[in-house]
């Protein structure tokens, strides 16, 4: 991967890949994806200061993500359905994160499940939770996310609607899939990428697959997980939710300040400022255009990280310049993984930290503890 030099040059690899349906359900966003093109194109207008003559001999991105070390302030945010990306791709993933420094998030509506990841890393990883109807299988997979030893659990509350999202209709992007003449197609001219999902340990929830009675056979557990999604999920819940997990607790898909006082007075330790990536509500503003102002209302309380449009190591430091303390990716990792498993994540994270040690030098800043909005041209 030696002439890969950014995020976008694994895009394009990724895309070449990996079948167009499970591409575009990454690349993707809700709607028009008005949203999806406002989180990039706004940390785009954000300009930095050049300093020049200050000491920047030494560097580091060594940081604390809810008081735990971190080589870089990143974290891989959860993703569904990585193991269609790449085979067994939550495992790479998270051996990638780990042997950065960082922490990964496993999703809910990942292919590996808690345990096949457990049983495959060295560390303790993060599990990111959706809220479904049924409690006591809820129950059951955060009482399986404790046996696993996660290390922090990721409640993810904006997807009480699930937005529509044309390209992954458009697609037939369902489990199981809409099987059409041009997707055996595509599906025959990407070997390598059949091959590798078909040595993956599952091609379906892992999660969620026999631990629901009926779940087995892949078109019941379809129904069953598009039936599941809460619309009466409240702010009650995480009092029951937080009944069960012991642990470390972050409320990931803040967007508004009104929200992130709530949030700040459920006891999470921490807060991601997220629009889900542009997939949800079509026409909400960026994460950056909101984090100022939720950094500003309850950064003290609580701790802040963002998520949405980060893909390059700039919009790292635009984010930390405006108040967060750190940044979850998505797909900047997700087109890494298509692109190359293991190795195609661990190079998505050195782009971005290296980009984002040469932008601290060029700023002035030696330390991430020195960013702060003091790096940004007004």
């Amino acid at each position: 991967m030696k002439h890969i030099t950014c995020i976008e040059d694994l895009r394009q690899l990724h895309k070449r890949r990996v079948p167009k349906a499970f591409f575009d359900y990454a690349d993707r966003g809700s709607y028009t994806e008005d949203t999806l093109r406002a989180n990039s194109e706004d940390l785009q207008q954000i300009k930095f200061r050049q300093r020049i003559l200050v000491d920047v001999s030494k560097r580091s991105l060594a940081t604390t993500i809810l008081g735990e070390p971190a080589a870089m302030p990143l974290i891989l945010a959860p993703v569904g359905l990585l193991g269609m990306q790449h085979g067994d791709g939550e495992i790479y993933a998270c051996r990638a994160a780990q042997a950065a420094g960082i922490p990964f998030t496993q999703s809910t509506m990942s292919i590996c499940s808690i345990e096949d990841i457990a049983a495959s890393v060295d560390k303790p990883f993060w599990f990111q939770l959706y809220v479904m109807k049924d409690r006591g299988f809820i129950k059951s997979l955060i009482e399986r996310a404790i046996a696993a030893k996660c290390s922090a659990l990721v409640l993810t509350v904006d997807l009480q609607v699930i937005g529509q999202r044309h390209q992954d209709i458009k697609n037939g992007m369902t489990v199981p899939p809409e099987w059409s003449l041009s997707k055996l197609i595509d599906f025959a001219t990407k070997p390598a990428w059949v091959s590798g999902v078909l040595q993956g340990k599952r091609r379906t929830f892992g999660n969620i697959a026999g631990h629901v009675k009926g779940t087995e056979d892949l078109t019941k557990l379809s129904e069953w997980t598009a039936s599941q999604f809460d619309t009466s999920l409240s702010w009650k819940d995480i009092d029951w939710i937080r009944s069960i997990w012991p642990g470390k607790l972050i409320l990931k898909g803040i967007l508004d300040v009104e929200d992130a006082e709530l949030a700040a007075k459920t006891g999470a330790q921490a807060i991601v400022v997220s629009n889900h990536g542009g997939r949800q509500l079509d026409g909400a503003p960026s994460s950056i255009e909101v984090l100022p102002e939720i950094v500003d209302e309850v950064g003290s309380q609580l701790e802040i990280m963002f998520d949405g449009g980060i893909r390059t190591g700039m919009d790292i430091m635009r984010a930390l310049a405006l108040g967060a303390k750190s940044c979850m990716i998505g797909r900047a990792y997700a087109y890494g993984l298509g692109a190359g498993g293991q190795a195609g994540v661990a190079k998505a994270l050195d782009i971005l930290g290296k980009e984002l040690t040469t932008t601290m030098g060029l700023c002035g800043v030696n330390t991430i503890a020195e960013i702060d909005d003091k790096v940004l041209a007004v």
